[in-house]
């Protein structure tokens, strides 16, 4: 079976782009942000992207374009079948996050729909209360995931390529219009404050709460840890540096992020609605009240929010075209038995969390970043302790002179520094979800074992680097 590929590099760099971005950054970025401090969210989560998302977005590069593969068909070619569980982990935070993920998109179906005629203007919190779960719900994440299927259906080239390539460019330039327009707005500036001054001691005191959500949702937004960027980069050829593509698509991820966050506060704040009320509902209880305020609301809501259902879906189907491209390349199976198969599954666990707030807040506020930061943690020990010389070889392949000068960098960190933050990470993550109060001493001493253990595992089944 001959294997898809992108048609053009600007194709790539958009998908993955538009796979970064979706609600992970317009959605759950503004909820996280109010719930952990603003400013002291925001600094952590930067320093993050820099530090742990970019290096771990290029590592994952490097294992699917090696491999040409799927996450778990990645593992096996390239070392043996011992190691495919390690795929098996971004097989299951795919399925966590699409989960979640399908229910959100039929927030924004809905609210699409609701625009033209202006059902949600005069009370929009209690308007989001009345529809976020239930049946109604469930119908419209059912709507949001025939769309995606739709799009995956269709394949590389003439659907993900084509769709994204048209989304990602309409929710930059409709964002930075609104993002100027809530500067204008009445009460801005206090968001402005939240958002973008640094309480140090509001820092200090909540580290340890702020890093795993901050974490989390660095290597959400990036799409790294669940397989998304492992798959789309096997559909890569060899001339491309992956240093430069990955840089850049973190770049305008996190721009574009940044960018949300600059239109969601000051509308808050115009609105009289603390940050921390928000939650899940943040996104759409702030737009949908300034939108009243508007010549043309109707209008404008059906703009935003339809530019917003495409950010949403430019994720999803990357999402589920991880679990297709394993039944496709490990099963034999067609694109399209496998992906009317793998719609089939997400319409039942879609249903059970757009029914239940207890369950969509464990998959989409817990279980996601737990899951995720193990995933890129198996991701980079792989690269770093099995691959060895050869990821170093991968990395090079394409890179121009500028690339190469962090290649020796690149290696050590993913080897070693990010392993351990991400255990370090991990081990925080899992003990609040528990109520296990662990120090500092000692959820660092438990990061170093396991990671150290962890290599020699790896060393001992391993392929020589």
């Amino acid at each position: 079976m001959t294997r898809s590929t992108w048609r053009t590099r600007i194709g790539f760099i958009l998908a993955a782009v538009g796979s970064a971005v979706g609600i992970g950054n317009i959605w759950r970025f503004p909820w996280l942000t109010a719930e952990n401090g603003g400013a002291a969210f925001l600094t952590v989560y930067l320093l993050l992207v820099v530090g742990v998302g970019v290096p771990g977005l290029i590592g994952e590069f490097v294992i699917g374009r090696r491999s040409n593969r799927n996450p778990v068909g990645a593992f096996d070619e390239l070392a043996g079948r011992w190691f495919r569980p390690l795929g098996a982990v971004a097989l299951l935070a795919s399925t966590v996050i699409l989960s979640f993920y399908s229910v959100v998109g039929g927030w924004i179906l809905r609210y699409t729909a609701a625009s033209t005629t202006g059902a949600y203007f005069t009370a929009p919190q209690e308007y989001f209360a009345a529809i976020d779960y239930g049946l109604g719900a469930v119908g419209f994440h059912v709507l949001f995931l025939a769309m995606t299927v739709a799009i995956v259906y269709l394949g590389v080239e003439r659907g993900i390529e084509v769709s994204t390539t048209v989304m990602v460019p309409g929710i930059v330039l409709l964002f930075g219009a609104l993002a100027v327009w809530a500067s204008t707005l009445p009460g801005a500036g206090g968001g402005y404050d939240f958002y973008l001054s640094l309480d140090v001691a509001y820092l200090r005191e909540n580290l340890f709460s702020v890093l795993p959500a901050a974490a989390g949702q660095a290597l959400f937004t990036l799409s790294v840890g669940a397989g998304t960027m492992l798959t789309y980069s096997s559909y890569l050829g060899e001339d491309r540096s992956l240093a430069a593509d990955g840089t850049l698509i973190a770049v305008l991820n996190t721009a574009i992020g940044v960018l949300a966050g600059l239109v969601i506060f000051p509308l808050l704040f115009s609105l009289g609605v603390s940050p921390g009320q928000g939650g899940p509902g943040a996104l759409f209880v702030s737009l949908a009240g300034a939108f009243a305020e508007l010549p043309y609301s109707r209008l404008v809501g059906v703009v935003f929010f339809g530019v917003v259902l495409l950010a949403a879906l430019s994720s999803a189907i990357s999402i589920l075209e991880v679990l297709v491209a394993y039944l496709v390349d490990e099963h034999g199976l067609s694109r399209e038995r496998a992906t009317l198969g793998t719609g089939g599954l997400f319409l039942v666990t879609g249903s059970i969390a757009a029914l239940s707030p207890a369950v969509f807040a464990l998959l989409a506020d817990t279980l996601a970043n737990v899951v995720l930061t193990a995933g890129l943690l198996g991701f980079l020990l792989f690269d770093g302790w099995v691959l060895g010389r050869l990821a170093r070889e991968e990395y090079a392949r394409g890179a121009g002179p500028i690339a190469r000068l962090f290649e020796l960098p690149w290696y050590y960190a993913i080897a070693v520094v990010l392993p351990v933050f991400l255990a370090f990470t991990l081990v925080t993550g899992v003990g609040g979800i528990l109520g296990i109060g662990i120090s500092t001493r000692g959820a660092a001493a438990v990061a170093v074992l396991g990671v150290g253990g962890a290599i020699l595992a790896l060393r001992r089944h391993g392929v020589p680097g």
